[in-house]
């Protein structure tokens, strides 16, 4: 039986969902050093998930800078602290490099804050909604794509958390790798599907 994908998933439906969470390995990067040795690591990776946070902001032309680079395996996620160690040699040999497959969700947004803190040319990412639309599926919304996808509910709770805090909550961090490795699932899954055609879409017309 092929499987049943949507267009547009009705996000009423979201909060019934189990929720998902990464049962791996999460590594906070706090020093240069750190992040050399990370990086090197990551780049005996077949596949790598991406995603940034910054710290919200609450009052009107108040902007902060990316505080956070999320960079996961499968199991294992690296939680670079960007706002105390800025764009270090190794994070951006890791993002310019080419011969790993990595994957993020609306990652042109990402590259924009990233570029705010040096000069960087990421290279070799493949963004989850360039391949959505070979399915045609118009929801982008990371939490959506997962329902959708796999009928299991990824929290945004920790969304609009201070990611400039002098330690990240338990919590924080948990949220911060579920988004990275969630990149990897969505990406194999996509994949899957366009190669073997094994679905259905079906359309939904309302606004959902």
């Amino acid at each position: 039986m092929p499987k049943h994908i949507y267009n547009k998933y009705d996000k009423s439906l979201i909060p019934s969902l189990p929720v998902v969470q990464f049962e791996g390995r999460i590594i906070v990067i706090l020093t240069p050093g750190e992040t050399e040795r990370a990086v090197r690591y990551l780049l005996t990776q077949p596949i790598l998930g991406f995603d940034t946070e910054t710290k919200p902001t609450f009052k009107r032309g108040q902007t902060h800078k990316v505080a956070l680079l999320q960079v996961s395996t499968p199991d294992t996620c690296f939680l670079f602290r960007l706002h105390n160690t800025g764009l270090t040699p190794a994070l951006i040999r890791l993002l310019e490099d080419t011969s790993v497959t990595k994957v993020g969700l609306s990652w042109h947004d990402d590259v924009n804050s990233l570029q705010q803190l040096g000069k960087v040319k990421p290279q070799g990412f493949t963004d989850i909604q360039g391949l959505v639309s070979q399915l045609g599926i118009e929801d982008i919304g990371l939490q959506k794509l997962y329902a959708n996808l796999f009928g299991k509910k990824i929290s945004k709770r920790q969304q609009l958390s201070n990611w400039e805090a002098d330690i990240l909550t338990d919590k924080q961090k948990l949220y911060a790798a579920t988004d990275a490795w969630a990149c990897i699932n969505i990406y194999n899954e996509l994949i899957r599907l366009i190669q073997s055609g094994d679905y259905q879409l079906i359309k939904v017309e309302e606004n959902v």
